[in-house]
């Protein structure tokens, strides 16, 4: 299919020989097809040639343009093709993540190996910002909105004409039941309603993975074998907390169900709290200055935060 080149575009590449474009005379009672041409196009990268015509006032030229499978650069040997065309994009490579290492002990501080936290979920930039937004949606789905107040329609009192329109010199009312009145109607009052609003899931995940990092470049990240206490006795649990440093709140995550003896343990400790690994949230990660995650605990939120989001 033969396609019209404009004047302008011509005269700015000066001479077609310069494109590479060779000129072949119009005969009288015969058209150039592309397949004339195509035992002329030869080349390693060649992906495609497209055949187009044009004329001025005169004599009709056709050439052909040759496509390469290879990215021409200004840095890139591209012989006579002009500079102006070349590409001068960098080509961005996309951030490697490290992943970490870190030691698996227990209650009792023994020695179970290591363990490698993903990269991707364990050391992302630390971005304030999406904290921020995680924690607002938070606070703000779980209230509980169940404020109300009462319109005049709903408040007790009477519905008759106070006094009459007319010749008291009074102002003019029609109920008692007014806002104006002691013990009428709040006008324009709450109402029982939902303060959730709504957050991308992505930025949802994000956040979580921004508290995880938080936790883990600051040194307040523990991983244990498992959380299994001998006994439901309070007493193991705060000789557990008096031994880690620097810890004046702790949050105890485990993969499944809480263990009950575990549970016991802890729930006459107001600075001590269990959590399930489904359970994990930015919020309860930002109250506790420790976090105790099993082993099971951070296969799980791995696992958790690789599965791709349902639309």
């Amino acid at each position: 299919m033969a396609l019209s080149i404009s004047r302008r575009v011509v005269c700015s590449f000066g001479s077609l020989s310069a494109l590479g474009f060779r000129e072949y005379p119009t005969v009288a009672g015969r058209s150039f097809q592309a397949s004339d041409l195509s035992g002329r196009i030869a080349g390693d990268n060649l992906l495609h040639a497209e055949c187009f015509s044009f004329s001025k006032g005169g004599p009709s030229f056709l050439g052909f343009r040759r496509f390469s499978t290879t990215i021409l650069t200004p840095d890139s040997n591209g012989g006579a093709f002009p500079s102006d065309l070349l590409s001068s994009k960098t080509v961005l490579t996309p951030e490697r993540t490290i992943d970490l290492v870190v030691p698996v002990t227990n209650f009792h501080n023994e020695d179970h190996g290591l363990m490698v936290l993903a990269g991707d979920v364990f050391d992302v930039p630390i971005r304030k910002d999406i904290i921020h937004r995680v924690v607002r949606w938070q606070l703000a789905k779980r209230q509980q909105g169940t404020h109300s107040t009462k319109t005049i329609s709903e408040v007790s009192g009477t519905g008759r004409k106070p006094w009459q329109q007319k010749g008291l010199g009074r102002a003019r009312h029609g109920s008692l039941r007014g806002p104006q009145f002691r013990g009428g109607a709040t006008m324009h009052g709450p109402k029982p309603r939902s303060h959730a609003f709504k957050l991308n899931k992505k930025v949802r995940r994000l956040g979580l993975k921004i508290a995880l990092s938080a936790c883990a470049v600051e040194g307040k990240l523990l991983v244990f074998e498992d959380l299994e206490v001998p006994t439901h006795k309070t007493k193991n649990i705060v000789n557990y907390v008096n031994q880690m440093e620097n810890t004046k709140k702790l949050l105890l995550v485990d993969g499944g169900p809480i263990n009950e003896k575990l549970k016991l343990a802890t729930q006459n400790l107001h600075y001590v709290n269990v959590l399930p690994s489904i359970g994990l949230n930015v919020y309860s990660i930002l109250q506790h200055d420790t976090l105790v995650m099993s082993r099971d605990a951070v296969n799980r939120i791995v696992e958790r935060m690789h599965t791709p989001i349902s639309r």
